[in-house]
């Protein structure tokens, strides 16, 4: 029962959203202490729209939870990947970060992550309201 609640596609979702900011920070940290590196190629990390298409299929996985329920359908949510995009170059020397844009994928990336962290919150706050039955 415990395991079926703690991990409930919902949770799961939440879960991967938290680890592809974390690793989204740390890409864009990257990538802004590499500014000023000839050559360098700026990253980024593609989450959501992997996210958005398993959605669009509409074969979200859902809790089971009762044996005598028809069997459903699993389906993997995304992980978070890197991708490094070499094929543009705002500069002569071959790099292509430009700083604005970083620091604004920063600040984005930022709200972002406190907006899930609040979505698990209130999940989990949720559950803490039906054990103490609402008290």
């Amino acid at each position: 029962m415990l395991d079926s609640i703690l991990s409930s596609p919902r949770v799961t979702v939440l879960e991967q959203a938290l680890s592809a900011s974390s690793l989204r920070q740390k890409v864009i940290s990257n990538n802004i202490s590499n500014v000023n590196t000839p050559g360098y190629k700026k990253s980024e990390v593609l989450f959501e729209d992997m996210l958005q298409s398993v959605m669009n299929d509409d074969k979200m996985p859902m809790l089971q939870t009762n044996a005598r329920h028809l069997p459903l359908q699993q389906v993997s949510i995304p992980t978070p990947r890197v991708n490094v995009i070499g094929d543009t170059s705002i500069r002569t020397d071959g790099n292509n970060v430009d700083i604005d844009v970083e620091m604004a994928n920063l600040a984005k990336n930022s709200i972002y992550y406190n907006a899930v962290v609040q979505q698990l919150s209130s999940y989990f706050s949720g559950i803490k309201s039906a054990i103490k039955e609402g008290r």
